[in-house]
This record gives structure tokens, C-alpha cells and sequence, in this order.
């Protein structure tokens, strides 16, 4: 977690909500990034989706599957959608999103049994670091 509080770092420097991912497999950091929609003028400049493509480039294979993806906040339900389609085995948040939260919040889609897979949820790690830096980003901009 603390590599994708490095990222949420890395988007508030450049005016980007701070949110920052990394996907880790066999214990080592596979991908980092973080959110880049302002940037980018991309509605899927998603700190997650960023993470899910570039990985799945990287690795040469859309599967993803015995990885863990650690994010900075709860991902909405367009990130839960290409967590679940990449066959993610594992999700680790920090801050709960009470707006736009897909993992339990205000949806539970990642372990939603109706899929044709499930992700396992491990949350508030770190919440207090990763819900901080984003509550400082909109706190400046008002």
C-alpha cells in the first residue's frame, strides 16, 4: 500500500485526484500508476484501469489471475467490472468511497456470487494515510 500511496502522491502533484494502484504478483510490484484523467481527457484514466492494461500488456496475457491489487481507494463500479473481467484474485484498499464504492460501500460487486468470478476484498489498510490525501486534494480545491 505504501507504493500506491507513493502514485495518489504522484497524481496530487499533477492536479489529478489522488489515487494511486499497484499490481503485485508472486510477492513483486508488476505495475504502478495512478489516476490520469485530467491529463489524459480519458474517463478511464483510472488509477485501476491503468494498472489492469498496461499489466496485461506487460504479462502478454488478459488473465490476470494470482495477483493482488493494492489500491488507494475503494474502486468504483467501471474499475470492479475490469478487476473481474481480469480474474484479480485479490483487492486491498484503503479509504472506503461512500459515493461510488463497489466493494461493499455502496455496491458489492467484486464479490457479487452472480459473476462468473470473485474477487476476495481486504480493506482499511492504511485508511487513514489514503483517505487523508484525498480529503487534503478537495479541501484545496474549494
Amino acid at each position: 500500500m505504501k507504493a500506491a500511496l507513493e502514485e495518489a502522491r504522484k497524481a496530487y502533484k499533477l492536479g489529478e485526484v489522488p489515487i494511486g494502484a499497484v499490481l503485485v504478483k508472486d510477492r513483486e510490484i508488476i505495475v504502478r500508476d495512478h489516476n490520469l484523467r485530467e491529463r489524459a481527457k480519458d474517463p478511464l484514466g483510472h488509477a485501476e484501469i491503468r494498472v489492469i492494461a498496461t499489466a496485461a500488456k506487460k504479462l502478454n496475457n488478459w488473465r490476470l489471475d494470482n495477483t493482488t491489487l493494492y489500491v488507494t481507494l475503494e474502486p468504483c463500479p467501471m474499475c470492479a467490472g475490469a478487476i473481474i473481467n481480469s480474474r484479480i484474485s485479490r483487492v486491498v484498499f484503503g479509504a472506503l468511497d461512500p459515493k461510488a464504492g463497489a466493494a461493499g460501500t455502496v455496491v458489492n460487486v467484486l464479490e457479487n456470487s452472480q459473476f462468473n468470478h470473485r474477487v476476495e476484498v481486504i480493506s482499511g489498510i492504511m485508511e487513514d494515510e489514503c483517505k487523508e490525501i484525498i480529503q487534503h486534494f478537495f479541501k484545496n480545491l474549494r
